[in-house]
């Protein structure tokens, strides 16, 4: 790979870390999803501190996190896959209005005094629901309307609006609370999620339907998990973000019980520690492409989850809050600079034709680890002690990260994913009917090179895999040495020819690769059946 991809970070000085806001779209989607994001932080902060008033055990406020975070793992791939199907510009805007209705339901019911701890976590449950619905197709439009260039700038952008409503979102929801009560936060919810919705709904994307039609949502979920099950590097950041965010979610979880142990904590007190994590954020997302040239992504990672680990010991022994507060803000460097590392790391590993359903997936491990994390750390802090239970997931985070880094050591090169018109479609004119197609390629080789043949097709299988074939197999001629049959299985015609439009540079570059290897005076023989019987 040249060298100016190999270091996507080494950007020319004139390059702006706020460069993307100047593109229109992307302007107009970054504020959107900064007030979708508020309303977010304003939600969990409200519901937190409402738990703590009405079922104050450490299990029932860590149970919050979960019941926001839960949705994303159950509905994270299906909401991926939709995303990939569907018109991006009004599933996002449908998942809006489904907050704002979610918000109004839940500011009735405090207004009301009908709220209970299983209400109060049903109704957060249902406004993760939003979150897991939204977050894959923003993922995915981003990537759509940013140069790759900037990509990097605008995901630490995206940053940037996550960690400002951290700030902006407790802020808020920390005044409304004292000064009228949690109800009226859930009603400002409500009305930012509706006007979200509407600015988004002047948004003029043009939304282009395949020729082929739109994949079945079971065919798209299937292919969505195949492709990161035979992509190395997906898989490797997959395991970094989920032991990452097992660990460092105690901290956040336990956080409102921290805020109140501290002298004088209050929501005031919890707000502030909210706030300085979010500056923190803030910070390092603006210095990301800088921080990016300083160490490679294995070691960054690494690194962060040390300075994490090291922020929640300082706040879990914090004597008092003006201490507790930078160790927040370290938290929070540590937590962007992990967090965009790989989410970074994650955009450069999908195509575009699966990037909604790759980063639902990743989205998936996040928030499910997220979840598990905030109600196994809220256990062990009913069991023993919330200090207890911060120092434990401190030293365990960064062991278990060491042990990730040792195992799945990254040492592959970025392929090149951008789409390749180097490989036609089959044209049939008479369509074959309803069934499974197998295809057979035929390969003619030097008898010598078998071992050196059969380790390049090792990654023609993961590569058919990823772009969608049912199954794969490589057969050997027991009579004829040199000759190799490739035999691929897909789910149907259909699909035999979505495999075409989603082939890839690096996919034409390991077809060449194989052709090298072919000895024949004519190209590999290509066979096409239907499955008649089974």
């Amino acid at each position: 790979m040249p060298d100016h991809e190999r270091e996507p970070t080494a950007l020319p000085p004139r390059v702006s870390a706020f460069g993307p806001l100047g593109i229109p779209v992307f302007r107009m989607l970054w504020f959107t999803w900064l007030a979708a994001n508020t309303t977010m932080w304003m939600n969990d902060v409200a519901a937190a501190w409402l738990m703590t008033s009405i079922a104050p055990s450490p299990l029932w406020v860590a149970l919050v996190q979960s019941a926001s975070t839960l949705p994303v793992f159950f509905l994270g791939l299906p909401s991926g896959a939709l995303a990939d199907i569907l018109d991006r510009r009004r599933y996002f805007m449908v998942t809006q209005f489904w907050v704002a209705g979610i918000a109004s339901v839940l500011c009735t019911m405090v207004l009301l005094d009908a709220i209970s701890p299983a209400l109060l976590l049903a109704l957060t449950f249902a406004n993760g629901v939003g979150l897991a619905m939204r977050w894959p197709v923003f993922a995915a439009i981003i990537p759509e309307i940013v140069p790759r260039p900037q990509l990097a700038q605008a995901l630490a952008l995206n940053g940037v609006a996550m960690n400002a409503s951290r700030i902006i979102g407790p802020l808020i929801a920390g005044a409304l609370i004292a000064g009228a009560g949690s109800a009226w936060v859930f009603v400002l919810n409500a009305l930012l999620s509706l006007t979200a919705g509407f600015v988004i709904m002047r948004w003029r994307r043009e939304h282009r339907e395949s020729p082929l039609g739109r994949e079945r949502l079971t065919s798209a979920m299937r292919v969505g998990l195949q492709f990161v099950r035979q992509s190395s590097r997906m898989r490797g950041i997959l395991l970094r973000i989920s032991v990452f965010f097992l660990h460092s979610t105690a901290q956040l979880a336990l956080l409102p019980l921290v805020a109140r142990a501290l002298p004088g904590g209050a929501a005031g007190t919890y707000t502030a520690l909210l706030a300085a994590m979010g500056a923190g954020a803030i910070f390092a997302a603006l210095q990301m492409p800088r921080i990016r040239t300083w160490l490679p992504l294995e070691r960054l990672v690494l690194v962060g989850t040390a300075l994490q680990a090291a922020g929640t010991l300082a706040v879990a022994y914090a004597p008092a809050t003006w201490l507790a507060v930078p160790a927040m803000f370290v938290s929070g460097m540590a937590w962007i600079t992990v967090a965009n590392s790989l989410t970074v790391a994650a955009q450069m590993a999908l195509p575009d034709w699966v990037r909604a359903r790759g980063m639902s997936i990743y989205q998936m491990c996040l928030m499910g680890s997220t979840a598990t994390g905030a109600a196994f750390w809220g256990q062990v802090a009913t069991s023993s002690s919330v200090r207890d239970a911060l120092t434990v997931a401190a030293f365990t985070g960064v062991f278990l990260m060491l042990v990730v880094q040792r195992l799945m050591a990254d040492r592959g090169s970025e392929e090149d994913l951008s789409p390749s018109s180097g490989i036609q479609a089959p044209h049939m004119s008479v369509l074959p009917q309803e069934g499974r197609i197998q295809v057979h390629v035929e390969y003619l080789i030097d008898p010598t090179r078998a071992t050196e043949f059969e380790a390049l097709m090792q990654d023609t299988r993961r590569s058919r895999l990823r772009q969608g074939a049912l199954g794969w197999q490589l057969l050997h001629d027991l009579s004829e040495p040199g000759r190799y049959v490739e035999q691929i299985t897909d789910e149907s015609w259909t699909e035999h020819l979505r495999r075409f439009d989603r082939i890839t540079a690096a996919d034409a570059q390991l077809r060449d690769r194989r052709l090298a290897f072919h000895v024949g005076a004519e190209p590999p023989v290509v066979s096409r059946f239907v499955i008649v019987q089974d």
